[in-house]
């Protein structure tokens, strides 16, 4: 008996001294833990902060302009930003982390995703950041904005993504595509344009918008603690590729108004002339499934339209009075009025036949399956209801070729040809389209 008690003090002893000597060791290794994740998010933000610029704006009717955040993407000096950072602009300076300050040139912008391009030129290459694979991203995990908060520069504010695949601000009208990465990470006025980072320094988002009360714009801005949100990264490659190569965003276009319904995306009115209808598309069709991808949300119905290939036919399936039917919709090009353009109204093109034009470009042979290298001539951008262009079935995205046998190599003889033409009663377009080429008399009688 007295051999166990003695064991039994002994062991209690060791315990107690194990303990004892246990506390500090852990403690150490909390330090430890603690000293390395506070070490990464320094080395994240030391490695990004010279490739992350401040961007001043004075708009066309303002004496004291505004302040926004960007990030170097390209070492040729290519700045992601967001649109309603730059719009209206007059001029544009970008401030680097080392104090050099340039004039920025405006390359393109998209106000359906608030994403613009700036440019800054110098002998060197700039510094930039890597871009993450944003569909890879995780609720929950570390996230890292970095900009310039009501001027104070290179502020920086750490939190989680707190959630995926938001389109909750309906109260912003301007942005047409809603698809934020949700933060808790604190982005205030003037942050707006500047990266959303993971735990690798890598972008993963560009900070655009803080939660409103009501999702109202007219809201203060302290109403808005604890939700922010950012464009996510491959979006904005995407359209930031876009507009360098082409000034522009091409987007695909059914030309249907929708609405979320259970089981898929119901069909709302629907004009006659657009993709939709043409191909075979009717109101009140609910949409379950677009090229093999089950869609339930309207924005991704939306995004997988404007991304598709303009010329190409998509697989459409429905539910049309309760029976499954597939329908193959050659898509149409996203009229420049909702793609965010301006329509040149003063053009003779647009007064006598209803028709905004523009020249060829690179990228065109891409998004149109039915253009190849050797095409000339000039693309059309929109056409207007009920002009000689409309009732002659030009189709938005044709490319017109020539007019009475003069062929077309630019927007400028376009126009001289039509001006010279202007007292004709009927003019012959040769115009390649998704239809194919064809021979198409525009008849000019009032």
């Amino acid at each position: 008996m007295r051999k166990s008690i003695d064991f039994c003090i002994l062991l209690l002893s060791i315990v107690v001294l194990v303990s004892s000597c246990a506390q500090p060791i852990d403690q150490q290794r909390d330090l430890d833990l603690l000293a390395s994740i506070e070490n990464a998010f320094v080395s994240v933000v030391t490695r990004s902060k010279p490739a992350i610029v401040g961007v001043r704006v004075r708009g066309i009717e303002e004496s004291e302009g505004r302040v926004g955040s960007g990030f170097i993407f390209r070492k040729e000096g290519y700045i992601l930003t967001n649109h309603h950072v730059i719009y209206d602009a007059r001029d544009i300076a970008v401030t680097l982390l080392d104090g050099g300050r340039f004039e920025a040139e405006l390359v393109g912008t998209d106000p359906n995703t608030d994403v613009a391009v700036l440019k800054i030129a110098r002998d060197e290459a700039f510094p930039v950041i890597p871009l993450a694979d944003s569909s890879r991203v995780r609720v929950g995990q570390f996230a890292i904005a970095i900009g310039n908060p009501f001027g104070l520069d290179y502020t920086v504010t750490t939190g989680i993504v707190s959630g995926k695949s938001r389109s909750i601000l309906r109260g912003i009208s301007f942005i047409r595509y809603q698809d934020f990465i949700q933060t808790d990470a604190w982005i205030n006025t003037g942050s707006s344009g500047g990266p959303l980072l993971n735990i690798h320094g890598e972008v993963i988002g560009i900070n655009a918008l803080i939660r409103r009360l009501n999702n109202n714009e007219d809201t203060p801005a302290p109403a808005m603690a604890g939700a922010g949100f950012a464009i996510p990264i491959n979006l904005v490659k995407t359209v930031g590729d876009q507009l360098i190569a082409n000034g522009r965003v091409i987007r695909g276009y059914l030309g249907v108004s929708m609405r979320e319904v259970r089981g898929g995306i119901r069909v709302r009115p629907i004009g006659r002339d657009t993709p939709a209808y043409l191909g075979g598309l009717r109101r009140n069709d609910i949409i379950f499934e677009y090229n093999g991808d089950r869609v339930d949300r309207l924005v991704e119905l939306q995004m997988l339209v404007a991304q598709s290939q303009v010329g190409e036919r998509s697989v459409i399936r429905v539910l049309r009075q309760g029976h499954e039917r597939t329908f193959n919709v050659t898509i149409g090009e996203m009229p420049p009025e909702y793609a965010g353009q301006s329509v040149e109204i003063e053009s003779v093109s647009w007064k006598k036949l209803g028709l905004a034009i523009r020249k060829l470009e690179a990228g065109d042979f891409q998004r149109y399956t039915y253009l190849t290298d050797e095409d000339r001539g000039v693309i059309v951008e929109t056409v207007k209801e009920q002009a000689p262009g409309y009732k002659a079935r030009i189709p938005i995205g044709a490319l017109i070729i020539a007019i009475n046998d003069h062929t077309i190599t630019d927007v400028r003889t376009f126009e001289a040809l039509l001006q010279a033409n202007q007292n004709a009663e009927e003019l012959i377009l040769d115009v390649k389209s998704s239809h194919g080429t064809e021979r198409i008399t525009v008849n000019l009688r009032k």
